[in-house]
């Protein structure tokens, strides 16, 4: 059983930053994939950004509308995932979920590939 809790939401004016942490704990053996999605009032929740937790060089993952503005990384020694947002925009509003998986796939984590979820950290942009 793997653990998630997130951290560091909150409302920022279009064109600020902010850092999601999310604190990783329990059992992770089995965790190849580890990411960040985002939830808007009546939309899907769908993928932001995967990194790689298992192979030998850290690789990442975006979708396209966040390229360029936001970081996924990880703390090893602290069992710590990060976002770094920067250049915020009103519709990167939404609730921004952890997520871990087991896939072994080369691409962003897709929703049905998510074992664990934290319980989500609210992001509010304002124009």
């Amino acid at each position: 059983q793997v653990q998630l809790v997130e951290s560091g939401g909150g409302s920022v004016q279009a064109g600020g930053s902010l850092r999601l942490s999310c604190a990783v704990s329990g059992y992770t053996g089995s965790i190849t994939r580890m990411g960040w999605f985002r939830q808007a009032p009546g939309a899907e929740r769908e993928p932001v950004a995967t990194i790689t937790t298992n192979a030998p060089s850290t690789e990442t993952y975006y979708v396209p509308p966040v390229k360029g503005r936001f970081t996924v990384s990880r703390d090893n020694a602290a069992n710590t995932l990060f976002l770094q947002m920067t250049n915020l925009k009103p519709e990167d509003t939404a609730m921004y979920y952890c997520a871990a998986g087991s896939s072994f796939r080369w691409d962003i984590m897709a929703r049905a590939e998510v074992k664990y979820w934290g319980q989500g950290t609210q992001v509010t942009v304002s124009s």
